[in-house]
């Protein structure tokens, strides 16, 4: 009966904020940044005051998850609100979303919400194949330019160009912004993080890499770009406060998904697709400094939006608002996250993808590989690739490099299969046990009612929301176009063979 007053009461106040000043939202994404990699979150060298500030005034998340760990399909579903299974095209990277798909910002927009975006958006891909005429993260504000502090960081002053957003709102104008920036994606600058004085000898490494000097010092240098992201939404913040607007900003720093590292960035395992997530809203988060446990997906945060908006969430969205954990409900309501993956790039022959499904609760993961002869990195022949490289699903790195140079050397060769090598159909990991994931369960006597357990709820929900893998249904992203750079003039995407029939 609490939690029926607390969820009312929430209602209650959302109604008379639309009456009398709707929230502002201010939605800060960065590009390839692993949960672990903030201060709140525990990393003892990275330095995040911003995103540890938001932590601190409003709701730290332990357990979000992206939809999707590669950066178009994160994106849709973070628009959608829905599964990237649902999104036909968009559920593959370089390709486009539909104009079918109804995004938040288009329901902000018609509401009245300033609507923009500067930076990375929804991204990459090639929109007008989809119906769309503008990115549906909003109205560009591109213009301002800073000289990076590193080589290879993007000459773009997001938050200067927030500001310049924040001029063009009207007064007592509701507004929504997606501040998105294009770090840390790689490249990153060799050696940036050493010259900004951190020190490699405190870097937790993750388990699925091999404790290297060139491991510690690639990982240095992504930190350094994710704090570069951090100041911009830290300037973010103090125009914000000068404009006072502060508190009536519901203000989300997020990744789209994970470090770009072998086994990680396109991988369902934590290291790509557990991201970090905190959310502010002095006026609508009951007991700020609270950390929520609970598995969340990325795509909860559209009909978050809309609800917080006094908005009707579209139908077709699949994301659970997360109004429950702002008034403070239990947690046991979300028992899981699903995350999913097609074709992350094209590399493999025909352009085929890596399809697979997971399941993530508080204590396993369960992963269903629907291609196991596939290789989930991409082919290691680069002419199977369409930027010529090989496993390239894996970004050029140092750290990719020394795994494939050292591949049958005592102490690599475990690291370069966790990366690399196939999977069997089925992964199971018990967390508590195994944090970093290296050891597959499934299929152990002791374990098999907790994967059929899983393997049941995982089928429950991708037959509950239309997959047509899991409805045996034609399967069409293996066939869509493949919009991105080309350097292999050899490869191709197959065309769909004939269609079958449910």
């Amino acid at each position: 009966m609490r939690a029926f007053f607390q969820y009312l009461l929430f209602f209650l106040g959302a109604w008379m904020l639309c009456a009398d000043q709707r929230p502002n939202i201010l939605f800060c994404i960065s590009d390839d940044q692993s949960y672990a990699h903030t201060g709140a979150n525990g990393d003892p060298v990275i330095k995040t005051p911003a995103f540890d500030l938001v932590a601190k005034e409003g709701i730290r998340f332990t357990h979000a998850f992206c939809d999707a760990p590669t950066c178009g399909p994160s994106r849709s579903a973070i628009l959608t609100g829905q599964h990237i299974w649902r999104l036909e095209e968009a559920g593959n990277i370089h390709s486009t979303l539909p104009k079918k798909f109804i995004t938040y910002t288009e329901v902000l927009a018609q509401a009245g919400y300033s609507i923009g975006f500067t930076g990375k958006g929804w991204s990459p891909g090639r929109l007008a194949a989809g119906g769309r005429d503008s990115n549906p993260a909003g109205e560009e504000f591109q213009k301002r330019r800073l000289k990076p502090p590193f080589r290879a960081m993007r000459n773009t002053d997001y938050a200067a160009n927030f500001d310049d957003f924040l001029g063009e709102v009207k007064k007592d104008q509701p507004f929504c912004f997606w501040l998105g920036t294009s770090e840390p994606h790689r490249a990153f600058e060799l050696g940036a993080g050493k010259r900004t004085g951190k020190d490699p000898a405190k870097v937790i490494v993750p388990k699925i890499f091999p404790d290297h000097p060139v491991v510690r010092s690639d990982i240095l240098d992504y930190y350094v770009e994710v704090e570069h992201f951090d100041k911009m939404v830290a300037r973010a913040l103090k125009s914000l406060e000068k404009a006072g607007q502060l508190d009536n900003t519901i203000v989300v720093v997020t990744s789209d998904h994970g470090m770009p590292f072998p086994r990680a960035k396109a991988s369902l395992h934590d290291q790509g697709s557990r991201v970090p997530l905190a959310i502010r809203w002095p006026k609508g988060i009951k007991k700020p400094g609270r950390v929520f446990a609970s598995p969340v997906n990325l795509s909860d945060l559209a009909p978050t939006f809309l609800e917080a908006a006094g908005q009707e969430v579209p139908g077709m969205m699949t994301g659970t608002g997360l109004q429950d954990v702002i008034v403070n409900e239990p947690e046991t309501a979300r028992l899981a996250a699903f995350i999913a993956m097609e074709r992350h790039d094209g590399c493999r022959k025909g352009g085929k993808g890596y399809p697979c499904r997971a399941i993530r609760t508080k204590d396993y993961m369960y992963i269903l590989n629907y291609t196991p002869d596939r290789w989930p990195a991409g082919n290691p022949d680069r002419e199977f690739c369409a930027r010529y490289i090989p496993f390239g699903e894996v970004d050029s790195s140092p750290t990719k490099t020394l795994l494939m140079d050292n591949k049958d050397k005592p102490g690599f060769k475990r690291f370069y299969d966790l990366a690399f090598a196939k999977r069997p159909a089925e992964e199971l990991y018990d967390l508590k046990k195994d944090p970093g994931q290296i050891t597959n369960l499934a299929g152990q006597p002791e374990y098999a009612k907790v994967q059929k357990k899983l393997s049941t709820q995982l089928n429950q929900r991708l037959k509950q929301t239309k997959d047509p893998r899991a409805l045996g249904l034609d399967a069409p992203w293996d066939y869509y176009p493949y919009y991105g750079a080309m350097r292999n003039k050899n490869w191709a995407v197959d065309p769909k063979p004939n269609s079958r029939r449910p």
